[in-house]
Protein backbone atom coordinates (compact mmCIF):
# COMPACT_ATOMS: atom_id res chain seq x y z
CA UNK A 1 0.00 0.00 0.00
CA UNK A 2 2.56 2.23 0.74
CA UNK A 3 4.32 1.71 -2.65
CA UNK A 4 1.59 2.14 -4.27
CA UNK A 5 1.61 5.35 -2.38
CA UNK A 6 4.74 6.30 -3.33
CA UNK A 7 4.29 5.26 -6.82
CA UNK A 8 1.13 7.60 -7.67
CA UNK A 9 2.71 10.66 -6.30
CA UNK A 10 5.27 9.96 -8.58
CA UNK A 11 3.60 9.64 -11.46
CA UNK A 12 1.58 12.74 -10.62
CA UNK A 13 5.20 14.90 -10.10
CA UNK A 14 6.04 13.45 -13.18
CA UNK A 15 2.87 14.49 -15.26
CA UNK A 16 3.02 17.88 -13.94
CA UNK A 17 6.20 18.79 -14.62
CA UNK A 18 5.34 17.01 -18.04
CA UNK A 19 2.49 19.77 -18.49
CA UNK A 20 4.46 22.44 -16.97
CA UNK A 21 7.42 21.89 -19.60
CA UNK A 22 5.00 21.38 -22.70
CA UNK A 23 5.08 25.44 -23.89
CA UNK A 24 2.06 26.29 -25.96
CA UNK A 25 3.53 27.85 -29.54
CA UNK A 26 1.66 31.56 -29.61
CA UNK A 27 1.60 31.57 -33.34
CA UNK A 28 -0.78 30.75 -35.74
CA UNK A 29 1.42 27.07 -36.99
CA UNK A 30 3.37 25.62 -34.75
CA UNK A 31 6.57 26.07 -37.56
CA UNK A 32 6.84 29.67 -36.61
CA UNK A 33 8.02 28.40 -33.27
CA UNK A 34 10.79 26.21 -34.59
CA UNK A 35 14.09 27.88 -34.14
CA UNK A 36 15.74 29.42 -37.17
CA UNK A 37 19.24 27.70 -38.03
CA UNK A 38 20.52 29.06 -41.19
CA UNK A 39 23.22 31.78 -41.34
CA UNK A 40 22.95 34.37 -43.87
CA UNK A 41 25.81 35.55 -45.92
CA UNK A 42 25.13 39.12 -44.44
CA UNK A 43 24.13 39.57 -41.08
CA UNK A 44 21.64 42.72 -40.06
CA UNK A 45 21.14 42.68 -36.40
CA UNK A 46 18.77 44.69 -35.07
CA UNK A 47 18.18 46.28 -31.96
CA UNK A 48 14.39 46.70 -30.75
CA UNK A 49 13.40 48.55 -27.35
CA UNK A 50 9.87 47.41 -27.03
CA UNK A 51 6.58 48.49 -28.50
CA UNK A 52 5.71 48.33 -31.99
CA UNK A 53 8.23 49.85 -33.85
CA UNK A 54 9.12 46.32 -35.22
CA UNK A 55 5.90 46.28 -37.16
CA UNK A 56 8.01 49.07 -39.63
CA UNK A 57 11.21 47.38 -39.82
CA UNK A 58 12.29 46.43 -43.37
CA UNK A 59 11.98 42.53 -42.95
CA UNK A 60 13.95 41.76 -46.35
CA UNK A 61 17.06 42.94 -44.41
CA UNK A 62 16.53 41.91 -40.93
CA UNK A 63 18.45 38.16 -39.87
CA UNK A 64 18.61 38.98 -36.33
CA UNK A 65 16.56 41.01 -33.97
CA UNK A 66 17.86 41.14 -30.58
CA UNK A 67 14.84 41.62 -28.12
CA UNK A 68 15.83 44.47 -25.48
CA UNK A 69 12.38 45.38 -24.56
CA UNK A 70 9.89 43.61 -22.90
CA UNK A 71 9.44 39.31 -24.47
CA UNK A 72 6.92 39.96 -27.59
CA UNK A 73 5.42 36.67 -29.05
CA UNK A 74 3.57 38.79 -31.87
CA UNK A 75 7.29 39.66 -32.87
CA UNK A 76 8.82 36.09 -32.52
CA UNK A 77 6.36 34.83 -34.76
CA UNK A 78 7.02 37.78 -37.18
CA UNK A 79 10.18 37.43 -37.25
CA UNK A 80 10.84 33.39 -37.77
CA UNK A 81 7.92 34.22 -40.81
CA UNK A 82 10.60 36.04 -42.21
CA UNK A 83 13.56 33.45 -41.57
CA UNK A 84 14.66 36.12 -39.42
CA UNK A 85 15.86 35.35 -35.39
CA UNK A 86 15.03 36.68 -32.34
CA UNK A 87 17.74 36.30 -29.40
CA UNK A 88 17.60 37.52 -25.84
CA UNK A 89 18.90 39.93 -23.86
CA UNK A 90 22.13 38.61 -21.87
CA UNK A 91 23.57 41.13 -18.85
CA UNK A 92 24.64 40.67 -15.33
CA UNK A 93 27.05 41.58 -13.09
CA UNK A 94 30.42 39.85 -13.90
CA UNK A 95 31.71 40.22 -9.95
CA UNK A 96 28.91 37.44 -9.62
CA UNK A 97 30.22 35.18 -12.50
CA UNK A 98 33.65 34.78 -11.24
CA UNK A 99 31.84 31.81 -8.91
CA UNK A 100 30.82 28.55 -11.68
CA UNK A 101 28.28 27.84 -9.98
CA UNK A 102 26.81 31.18 -10.70
CA UNK A 103 27.80 30.79 -14.36
CA UNK A 104 26.04 27.61 -14.70
CA UNK A 105 22.90 28.65 -12.92
CA UNK A 106 22.94 31.61 -14.79
CA UNK A 107 23.61 29.93 -18.67
CA UNK A 108 21.06 27.51 -17.39
CA UNK A 109 18.33 30.23 -16.49
CA UNK A 110 18.84 32.04 -20.36
CA UNK A 111 18.56 28.54 -22.12
CA UNK A 112 15.53 27.20 -20.66
CA UNK A 113 14.22 31.23 -21.06
CA UNK A 114 15.11 30.74 -24.48
CA UNK A 115 13.32 27.63 -25.31
CA UNK A 116 10.43 28.72 -22.96
CA UNK A 117 10.12 31.73 -25.88
CA UNK A 118 10.56 30.06 -28.82
CA UNK A 119 13.69 32.26 -29.55
CA UNK A 120 17.36 31.87 -31.20
CA UNK A 121 19.99 32.56 -28.98
CA UNK A 122 21.46 35.51 -26.92
CA UNK A 123 23.01 38.97 -27.00
CA UNK A 124 25.18 39.33 -24.36
CA UNK A 125 25.64 43.03 -23.62
CA UNK A 126 28.03 43.92 -20.77
CA UNK A 127 29.50 47.25 -20.58
CA UNK A 128 31.49 46.71 -17.24
CA UNK A 129 35.08 48.04 -16.22
CA UNK A 130 36.93 44.73 -16.25
CA UNK A 131 40.80 45.02 -15.63
CA UNK A 132 43.37 43.10 -17.58
CA UNK A 133 44.35 39.85 -15.69
CA UNK A 134 41.91 40.07 -12.71
CA UNK A 135 39.17 36.97 -12.25
CA UNK A 136 36.50 39.17 -13.61
CA UNK A 137 38.81 38.70 -16.97
CA UNK A 138 39.06 35.24 -16.70
CA UNK A 139 35.23 34.71 -15.73
CA UNK A 140 33.70 37.01 -18.64
CA UNK A 141 35.51 34.77 -21.33
CA UNK A 142 34.41 31.56 -19.24
CA UNK A 143 30.91 32.77 -18.99
CA UNK A 144 31.06 33.70 -23.14
CA UNK A 145 32.19 30.11 -23.62
CA UNK A 146 30.09 28.64 -21.48
CA UNK A 147 26.71 30.73 -22.66
CA UNK A 148 27.73 29.13 -26.49
CA UNK A 149 28.57 25.81 -25.93
CA UNK A 150 25.27 25.47 -23.83
CA UNK A 151 22.98 27.45 -26.05
CA UNK A 152 24.41 25.45 -29.45
CA UNK A 153 24.10 22.08 -27.07
CA UNK A 154 20.13 22.80 -25.79
CA UNK A 155 18.94 24.81 -29.22
CA UNK A 156 21.39 23.26 -32.44
CA UNK A 157 21.96 26.52 -34.75
CA UNK A 158 20.79 28.77 -32.43
CA UNK A 159 23.22 32.61 -32.39
CA UNK A 160 25.53 33.69 -29.23
CA UNK A 161 26.83 37.83 -30.43
CA UNK A 162 28.90 39.64 -27.54
CA UNK A 163 29.06 43.64 -27.54
CA UNK A 164 32.06 44.98 -27.52
CA UNK A 165 33.48 48.39 -27.57
CA UNK A 166 34.34 50.06 -30.62
CA UNK A 167 37.82 49.56 -29.86
CA UNK A 168 39.69 46.70 -28.08
CA UNK A 169 42.36 49.46 -26.53
CA UNK A 170 40.34 49.29 -22.78
CA UNK A 171 37.95 51.73 -23.77
CA UNK A 172 35.98 53.29 -21.19
CA UNK A 173 38.07 51.04 -18.62
CA UNK A 174 36.53 47.47 -20.82
CA UNK A 175 39.94 45.26 -20.89
CA UNK A 176 38.43 42.34 -22.03
CA UNK A 177 40.12 38.87 -23.21
CA UNK A 178 38.97 40.42 -26.51
CA UNK A 179 40.68 37.57 -28.81
CA UNK A 180 39.12 34.81 -26.53
CA UNK A 181 35.36 36.51 -25.90
CA UNK A 182 35.74 36.09 -30.22
CA UNK A 183 36.72 32.48 -30.08
CA UNK A 184 34.24 31.73 -27.64
CA UNK A 185 30.60 32.67 -29.45
CA UNK A 186 29.85 33.21 -33.08
CA UNK A 187 29.52 36.96 -33.57
CA UNK A 188 30.91 40.49 -32.68
CA UNK A 189 28.81 43.18 -32.70
CA UNK A 190 31.05 46.22 -32.66
CA UNK A 191 29.02 49.24 -30.69
CA UNK A 192 30.69 51.65 -33.35
CA UNK A 193 29.49 54.91 -31.52
CA UNK A 194 30.23 56.46 -28.19
CA UNK A 195 32.97 57.34 -29.45
CA UNK A 196 33.60 60.64 -27.66
CA UNK A 197 32.95 58.55 -23.75
CA UNK A 198 36.15 59.64 -23.16
CA UNK A 199 37.97 63.04 -24.64
CA UNK A 200 41.54 63.00 -23.70
CA UNK A 201 42.25 65.72 -25.75
CA UNK A 202 40.87 69.40 -26.45
CA UNK A 203 37.14 69.09 -24.82
CA UNK A 204 35.28 69.87 -28.01
CA UNK A 205 31.87 68.28 -29.55
CA UNK A 206 33.07 65.93 -32.19
CA UNK A 207 30.90 63.33 -34.41
CA UNK A 208 29.11 59.90 -32.39
CA UNK A 209 31.70 57.95 -35.04
CA UNK A 210 34.07 59.52 -36.71
CA UNK A 211 35.54 57.22 -39.79
CA UNK A 212 38.58 56.98 -39.60
CA UNK A 213 38.63 56.70 -35.98
CA UNK A 214 35.73 54.11 -36.68
CA UNK A 215 37.97 52.30 -39.32
CA UNK A 216 41.20 52.08 -37.10
CA UNK A 217 39.63 50.17 -34.63
CA UNK A 218 38.61 47.68 -36.75
CA UNK A 219 41.91 47.24 -38.26
CA UNK A 220 43.11 46.65 -34.67
CA UNK A 221 40.62 43.84 -34.21
CA UNK A 222 41.44 42.33 -37.00
CA UNK A 223 45.27 42.68 -36.41
CA UNK A 224 44.25 40.57 -32.89
CA UNK A 225 44.06 37.53 -35.38
CA UNK A 226 39.59 38.41 -34.82
CA UNK A 227 38.23 36.62 -37.49
CA UNK A 228 36.59 38.93 -39.93
CA UNK A 229 33.74 36.34 -40.28
CA UNK A 230 32.65 37.26 -36.89
CA UNK A 231 32.44 41.38 -37.01
CA UNK A 232 29.45 42.68 -36.98
CA UNK A 233 29.74 46.77 -37.43
CA UNK A 234 27.55 48.38 -35.16
CA UNK A 235 26.02 52.07 -36.63
CA UNK A 236 24.25 54.53 -34.46
CA UNK A 237 20.53 56.20 -35.28
CA UNK A 238 20.79 58.29 -33.09
CA UNK A 239 23.06 61.54 -32.52
CA UNK A 240 24.62 63.94 -29.67
CA UNK A 241 23.15 67.48 -28.80
CA UNK A 242 26.20 69.43 -27.12
CA UNK A 243 25.60 72.52 -25.13
CA UNK A 244 28.30 75.00 -26.26
CA UNK A 245 30.12 77.28 -23.75
CA UNK A 246 31.65 78.78 -27.14
CA UNK A 247 31.27 78.11 -30.28
CA UNK A 248 34.20 79.70 -32.49
CA UNK A 249 33.89 81.57 -35.88
CA UNK A 250 35.51 78.26 -37.37
CA UNK A 251 32.91 76.45 -35.97
CA UNK A 252 34.42 74.97 -32.83
CA UNK A 253 31.84 73.79 -29.89
CA UNK A 254 33.54 73.74 -26.41
CA UNK A 255 32.62 71.63 -23.82
CA UNK A 256 31.69 71.67 -20.18
CA UNK A 257 34.19 69.07 -18.59
CA UNK A 258 32.10 66.05 -17.36
CA UNK A 259 34.50 63.16 -16.64
CA UNK A 260 33.79 59.33 -17.05
CA UNK A 261 35.98 56.21 -16.22
CA UNK A 262 39.63 58.26 -15.83
CA UNK A 263 38.98 60.60 -18.87
CA UNK A 264 38.63 64.68 -18.15
CA UNK A 265 35.81 65.22 -20.53
CA UNK A 266 33.29 62.91 -22.48
CA UNK A 267 29.64 62.91 -24.54
CA UNK A 268 28.02 62.90 -21.17
CA UNK A 269 27.56 66.50 -21.36
CA UNK A 270 25.37 65.89 -23.91
CA UNK A 271 22.43 64.44 -24.43
CA UNK A 272 21.01 61.33 -27.25
CA UNK A 273 18.56 62.79 -29.68
CA UNK A 274 16.93 60.27 -31.77
CA UNK A 275 17.43 60.41 -35.76
CA UNK A 276 13.51 60.92 -36.23
CA UNK A 277 14.41 64.05 -33.86
CA UNK A 278 16.76 65.40 -35.75
CA UNK A 279 15.52 65.29 -38.83
CA UNK A 280 12.62 67.14 -37.83
CA UNK A 281 15.32 70.12 -36.50
CA UNK A 282 17.52 70.22 -39.03
CA UNK A 283 16.32 72.15 -41.89
CA UNK A 284 15.30 74.82 -39.22
CA UNK A 285 18.25 75.20 -37.48
CA UNK A 286 20.46 78.37 -37.81
CA UNK A 287 23.39 76.45 -39.95
CA UNK A 288 21.19 73.32 -42.00
CA UNK A 289 23.17 70.09 -42.25
CA UNK A 290 27.13 70.61 -42.60
CA UNK A 291 29.69 67.99 -43.31
CA UNK A 292 32.79 67.80 -41.36
CA UNK A 293 35.50 66.69 -44.04
CA UNK A 294 37.68 65.11 -42.01
CA UNK A 295 35.62 63.30 -39.58
CA UNK A 296 32.63 62.36 -42.63
CA UNK A 297 29.64 63.34 -40.69
CA UNK A 298 27.20 65.66 -40.72
CA UNK A 299 25.84 67.98 -37.87
CA UNK A 300 24.29 71.08 -37.44
CA UNK A 301 23.94 74.07 -35.58
CA UNK A 302 21.05 75.85 -33.02
CA UNK A 303 20.34 78.21 -30.77
CA UNK A 304 18.25 77.12 -27.82
CA UNK A 305 15.52 79.90 -26.16
CA UNK A 306 17.83 81.05 -23.93
CA UNK A 307 20.16 81.65 -26.94
CA UNK A 308 23.00 79.00 -26.39
CA UNK A 309 24.87 77.73 -29.47
CA UNK A 310 24.16 73.52 -29.91
CA UNK A 311 26.29 71.78 -32.20
CA UNK A 312 24.82 68.43 -33.08
CA UNK A 313 26.53 65.64 -34.36
CA UNK A 314 25.16 62.57 -36.01
CA UNK A 315 25.23 59.73 -38.56
CA UNK A 316 22.93 59.37 -41.34
CA UNK A 317 23.11 57.38 -44.85
CA UNK A 318 26.21 59.20 -46.60
CA UNK A 319 28.23 58.70 -43.33
CA UNK A 320 26.93 55.19 -43.10
CA UNK A 321 27.45 54.08 -46.34
CA UNK A 322 30.98 55.02 -46.03
CA UNK A 323 31.74 52.98 -43.28
CA UNK A 324 29.46 50.12 -44.75
CA UNK A 325 31.52 49.96 -47.92
CA UNK A 326 34.31 49.11 -45.50
CA UNK A 327 32.43 46.25 -44.54
CA UNK A 328 31.59 45.02 -47.76
CA UNK A 329 34.89 45.47 -48.57
CA UNK A 330 36.86 43.78 -45.83
CA UNK A 331 34.42 40.72 -45.56
CA UNK A 332 33.43 41.30 -42.33
CA UNK A 333 30.04 39.51 -41.15
CA UNK A 334 27.72 42.39 -41.06
CA UNK A 335 25.97 45.80 -39.71
CA UNK A 336 23.56 46.28 -37.40
CA UNK A 337 21.85 49.63 -35.38
CA UNK A 338 21.39 50.90 -31.82
CA UNK A 339 18.36 50.49 -32.03
CA UNK A 340 15.45 49.74 -34.41
CA UNK A 341 12.73 52.17 -32.81
CA UNK A 342 14.82 55.27 -33.59
CA UNK A 343 13.46 56.52 -36.96
CA UNK A 344 10.37 58.22 -37.87
CA UNK A 345 8.02 55.52 -39.50
CA UNK A 346 4.95 57.33 -39.83
CA UNK A 347 2.90 57.70 -42.98
CA UNK A 348 4.83 61.14 -43.67
CA UNK A 349 6.81 61.14 -47.39
CA UNK A 350 9.76 62.75 -46.20
CA UNK A 351 9.87 60.82 -42.80
CA UNK A 352 9.19 57.60 -45.18
CA UNK A 353 12.05 58.15 -47.57
CA UNK A 354 14.29 59.28 -44.47
CA UNK A 355 13.70 56.14 -43.37
CA UNK A 356 13.79 54.00 -46.60
CA UNK A 357 17.20 55.42 -46.80
CA UNK A 358 18.48 54.36 -43.29
CA UNK A 359 17.01 51.01 -43.73
CA UNK A 360 19.42 50.50 -47.42
CA UNK A 361 22.42 52.44 -45.69
CA UNK A 362 22.94 49.52 -43.48
CA UNK A 363 23.24 47.28 -46.21
CA UNK A 364 25.89 49.44 -48.27
CA UNK A 365 24.35 48.70 -51.94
Amino acid sequence: RIMSMWLFFFLTAFNVSLFCKAEVCPCDTKELCEQIRDEKDFEVLVFDVGQKAWKSYDWDKVTTVAAFGKYDSELMCHAHSKGARLVLKGDVSISEMVDPANRTAWVTEKVDLAKKQFMDGINLDIEEEVAESSPEYYALTALVRETTEAFHREIPGSQVSFDVAWSPKCIDKRCYDYVGIAESCDLLFVMSYDEQSQIWGDCVAMANAPFNQTLTAYRQYLAMNVDPKKLVMGVPWYGYDYPCLDLSQEGVCTLAKVPFRGAPCSDAVGRQVPYSAMMKQVNGSMSGRLWDNVQLAPYYIYKDQSGQAHQVWYDDPESIALKVAYVRDQGLRGTGMWNGNLLDYSNNPVAKQQTKDMWEALMGL
